[in-house]
């Protein structure tokens, strides 16, 4: 029996080669302005029987599989109990699990114990992907991300505490070319506050039915950064991290105008030079035909 995945569905693009098993189907908030991934979808928890099903059907067709993502948009908003029971489920199929990753909230995180956590770790669940966006208020509350910078910044620590790795997105652009220092400076004072163990940057690119939404949230006159505004954004970024612990760093994203990847803050002068060196017009952003999401 195959296994038909309610779409559309997503994923990290670091999980592509791992199997995906959906133990809810959408996003339990659903209100971020710039995202139209769980807008035709109406968030729901799967029974665990259904799901404890797939699972030994993935088992079947690749049992040496070693990595499992939990979709859809937040699974970790599912009660405690729920998730040890599709944990203890995997790893009695999965001989070679090494690791079990979701996509999270920081009310998810902040909802949950740290006790509870440090329990879900002990089952497997050992990475959880962090929309931030932004760590300025004032952006966040914009786009209506329903979390501020020092509920970003305890949901990190809650989970790193728990022995939870933490991957962080911060999206380039969304505070247009008017706001884009207040994004990006409150951002990195986050960053450098709370630092997770993976962080990425993405650039601002909204889906055809996003556009309207995302604009009505935005001051009159939002005006949308081109590739220089970005790398000017991703330069005073880096210039200002100063993380307390190492962080691995990436903008390989599709979306991004220049890619880019190191450790900091390590490699931060490098990775400066890079930029440095396609805003001067020594190097070349990527092609837009080469972009997306």
């Amino acid at each position: 029996m195959p296994i038909t995945y309610d779409q559309p569905l997503y994923r990290p693009p670091s999980e592509g080669r791992n199997l995906i098993v959906q133990a809810t189907l959408g996003c339990s908030f659903n209100h971020c302005t710039f995202c139209s991934m769980y807008k035709c979808k109406a968030y729901q928890v799967r029974p665990v029987d259904k799901v404890c099903a797939e699972i030994d059907v993935l088992a079947n067709s690749f049992p040496h599989a070693h990595r499992v993502f939990l979709a859809d948009g937040d699974a970790l908003g599912l009660p405690t109990d729920h998730c040890v029971m599709l944990l203890e489920h995997l790893t009695s199929k999965f001989r070679n699990l090494t690791r079990v990753s979701a996509y999270a909230t920081p009310k998810n995180l902040l909802d949950k114990t740290p006790k509870e956590l440090s329990v879900l770790q002990k089952k497997g669940l050992k990475l959880v992907y962090l929309g931030i966006e932004s760590g300025a208020n004032l952006i966040l509350k914009r786009i209506i991300k329903g979390a501020s910078q020092k509920t970003h910044a305890k949901a990190i620590e809650r989970a790193r505490n728990a022995d939870i790795k933490v991957s962080a997105t911060v999206i380039l652009g969304l505070g247009g070319r008017e706001d884009w220092r207040i994004h990006i400076e409150d951002t990195a004072e986050l960053i450098n506050q709370a630092p997770p163990n993976y962080l990425s940057t993405l650039q601002l690119t909204l889906e055809e039915d996003a556009y309207e939404p995302f604009l009505e949230s935005q001051p009159e006159g939002f005006s949308f950064q081109d590739d220089m505004g970005i790398l000017a954004e991703q330069e005073r970024f880096i210039s200002l991290l100063a993380p307390s612990r190492p962080i691995i760093f990436r903008s390989n994203h599709a979306s991004n105008c220049l890619a880019l990847a190191g450790n900091l803050p390590r490699d931060k002068e490098r990775l400066l030079d890079e930029i440095g060196a396609v805003r001067s017009g020594a190097n070349t952003v990527r092609p837009e035909y080469l972009r997306g999401l």
